[in-house]
């Protein structure tokens, strides 16, 4: 693209980038008079209207994001059918450049990347965003030993495209959004993408500034799924024996093909880091449940490690009130026993009762029922009344008086 102005406020200059979803350019916001960055999409997606509906939608939560370690984004629009967003200008060099020119970079020059990285990524993902495709080029250094300045600084960019492209036509069935030797072995299966999941990336990314090189190399994503389930990467100090082997731990931990094992946020991993610096094993323990022990921050909601000057005490129940000692008190003087009636046989008498009563009942009920019919049939025969129709009815209502009534005395 050559030099231009898009919407009529970003004057464009020289390319500072170019890859396969987007150029980038230095430009002038002639409105605010400011130095930026203009991320122009490459063709391909700016034909996708889906991507350009998620892509702006991705934008605008992006822009959102204010942080130190994040390339804040300031505006998204459309140019002649160039879809483009402004970000922050940040005068520096992206992590790829600074592998490719230099190589391996001092210990503690790579774990202030990591430190730094992890605030930003752990800032985003508190907010529900997962960058998805964390790699030395989405990160800008400026400063320290490695960006020529007096103090490093690092910038986490590209946040939500890779979102947006996952969720459109232009990924193809069963691929994978991102470059392939940063994808947790869970984004390789086509899992969703977790806080877990940019650790992991970052993980190998510091791998690399430590050694030079990447843990796991594979010619496809086949390949490396394969290597990624049968292999363990090698000590970062294997290659650079500069490399404490604290700190390689930690980013070995990082690196846990097992989510459940890696570090689970972003914040964890920094604690890492931290300690790996000052010397502290950091490797995960190994037990019967596969259940790792994290380090965690102050700020996190859960078991805390103690710190070595808190005191230790020795936990004991009040005493209870009703437990108290009680003045002594005379006994009283012995009652005799009065005879009690065995429970059973209590019940045995009164079923004896009960059941006597209900035959005398039943003996009442036969003679009056006798008498009854005699008088009936006596009475009746000349009018020609059916008896046993007559009798049945009496009798009916007598059992059910009946039933009522031992029913109300076994209650």
């Amino acid at each position: 693209m050559e030099a231009g102005t898009l919407s009529g406020r970003y004057e464009t200059a020289e390319r500072l980038g170019s890859g396969g979803m987007s150029n980038v350019y230095k430009a002038t916001d002639k409105i605010l008079e400011r130095t930026v960055a203009v991320k122009i999409l490459a063709e391909h997606l700016s034909d996708d209207e889906r991507f350009v509906a998620r892509f702006r939608r991705e934008a605008l939560a992006v822009a959102k994001l204010i942080h130190p370690n994040i390339v804040q984004v300031y505006d998204t629009g459309v140019d002649d059918g160039r879809h483009y967003i402004v970000m922050e200008y940040v005068q520096g060099r992206s992590g790829a450049q600074i592998l490719q020119r230099s190589g391996p970079v001092e210990a503690e020059t790579a774990a202030e990347i990591g430190i730094q990285a992890c605030a930003g990524l752990d800032y985003a993902h508190r907010r529900g965003i997962i960058h998805r495709d964390v790699k030395p080029g989405n990160l800008m250094v400026t400063g320290g030993p490695v960006g020529g300045g007096a103090q490093l600084t690092i910038k986490l960019t590209d946040f939500g495209i890779a979102r947006a492209i996952e969720q459109t036509r232009i990924t193809q069935v069963g691929s994978v959004v991102g470059t392939a030797a940063y994808l947790a072995p869970e984004q390789v299966r086509g899992e969703e993408a977790t806080p877990a999941t940019d650790v992991y990336a970052l993980g190998v990314v510091l791998y690399q500034f430590l050694t030079g090189r990447l843990p796991y190399e594979g010619s496809s994503l086949a390949e490396l799924a394969v290597r990624q389930q049968n292999e363990t990467p090698l000590p970062p100090s294997t290659y650079n024996e500069d490399v404490p082997t604290p700190l390689g731990s930690a980013v070995l931990r990082a690196l846990e093909g097992d989510p459940n094992r890696r570090y689970a946020s972003a914040d964890e991993l920094a604690s890492g880091l931290h300690l790996g610096l000052e010397g502290e094993d950091v490797t995960l323990p190994e037990d019967g449940e596969g259940t790792p022990t994290r380090y965690l921050d102050s700020d996190t909601a859960a078991t805390r490690h103690l710190d070595r000057g808190t005191a230790r005490t020795e936990y004991r129940p009040a005493d209870s009130p009703t437990r108290r000692p009680q003045p002594r008190v005379a006994p009283p003087p012995p009652v005799a026993p009065v005879p009690r009636a065995d429970k059973s046989t209590k019940k045995r008498g009164g079923f004896s009762r009960f059941v006597r009563f209900v035959l005398a009942l039943i003996a009442l009920v036969l003679v009056a029922g006798a008498v009854a019919t005699a008088v009936i049939i006596t009475t009746d025969k000349a009018a020609g009344v059916h008896v046993s129709k007559v009798a049945g009815e009496t009798v009916d209502k007598v059992v059910e008086e009946l039933k009522g009534l031992v029913q109300k005395n076994s209650e």
